[in-house]
């Protein structure tokens, strides 16, 4: 499936009005650091994530250097201020670890 295809699938199953709660919810739940909440809404985000990368068939890159981070530009495009999200940020962390570890081999 392509992007556009994948964006496209995923606004039309969630409102713009749901995805922009979506997003407010987890900010606040990270700023307000309720540990209950904060799971709840990242199972949301991570199921919608995983469709993204089971749709894409994504898989890091055998060059590190040119890693597709299509799944988190679309999260962008779909959600947007996903990106002043804890929830991004970790995701970030963990890709650059990822990329970081298998450079070194």
């Amino acid at each position: 499936m392509q992007d556009k295809q994948i964006i496209d699938t995923i606004k039309e199953q969630y409102t713009r009005d749901i995805r922009k709660q979506l997003v407010k919810s987890v900010i606040k739940n990270e700023k307000e650091n309720d540990i209950e909440s904060v799971r709840s809404s990242y199972n949301i985000v991570n199921q919608i994530f995983s469709y993204i990368m089971s749709e894409l068939g994504w898989t890091l890159s055998d060059d590190s250097n040119s890693w597709d981070d299509r799944p988190l530009k679309i999260m962008l495009e779909v959600f947007p201020n996903i990106d002043k999200t804890k929830w991004f940020e970790e995701k970030l962390l963990q890709v650059k670890g990822l990329v970081s570890l298998k450079g070194d081999f």
